[in-house]
């Protein structure tokens, strides 16, 4: 088989098991919510996820991506937590109309990031070119703003060990992920100018 024609195919089988456990964990969030239909945080984080990891379905191939081990093990993990979450009800730290609210405003921001990116969007770190407009102009990884917005109003109207344990793991990935990408895309001097106008990563006067 031709490289270019055996690539396309792992692309295609990849896209297709992606899309795949999207449908199978989207399926068991709606019938959980549909024995509780009060539990709005619950269809947020569902919507969430179909958002964030169904555009990488449409993404388009960039020229070169980050396949060193560490930068997959921590895209993948990065992406596919929602696998592990526990969607069973747990206990409530903040009303559900306040995680509620959380849900809303992240997930409106990774639309208005997302959107700033348009189809320069991928699970695995990769040189789509450089985007320094709309939500770019802030923060060098808003979408990753928006993720952390959206998780706590889950999390906190559904916390328990499991979910702890997931989210937890989750940021520890999120935050190396955020480095390799960096690293990555520093090879790029348009890249490092950009780096060099906007000061910080995700939380501005913070991280």
């Amino acid at each position: 088989m031709r490289p270019q024609l055996r690539e396309m195919v792992v692309e295609i089988s990849a896209r297709l098991v992606v899309g795949l456990l999207l449908s199978v964990f989207a399926y068991s969030a709606f019938v959980q919510w549909r024995l509780a239909p009060e539990r709005t945080t619950l269809l947020l984080m569902m919507t969430a996820t179909l958002v964030t990891v169904g555009l990488s379905l449409f993404a388009r191939i960039p020229a070169r991506r980050d396949f060193r081990p560490m930068s997959v093990v921590m895209s993948v993990g990065g992406s596919f937590y929602f696998l592990g979450i526990e969607l069973e009800p747990g206990a409530r730290v903040i009303p559900e109309a306040a995680g509620a609210t959380l849900g809303v405003g992240g997930i409106l921001w990774q639309l208005f990031a997302k959107f700033s990116l348009r189809d320069a969007f991928g699970i695995l770190p990769a040189n789509r070119g450089v985007v320094s407009r709309g939500a770019y102009r802030f923060v060098r990884h808003p979408i990753y703003l928006g993720y952390l917005v959206t998780d706590l109003g889950f999390l906190l109207t559904n916390l328990g060990w499991r979910n702890a344990l997931v989210y937890g793991g989750l940021y520890a990935l999120q935050t190396g992920r955020i480095f390799r990408e960096e690293q990555f895309l520093g090879e790029d001097p348009a890249y490092r100018a950009y780096r060099a106008r906007v000061r910080y990563r995700v939380i501005p006067g913070v991280f």
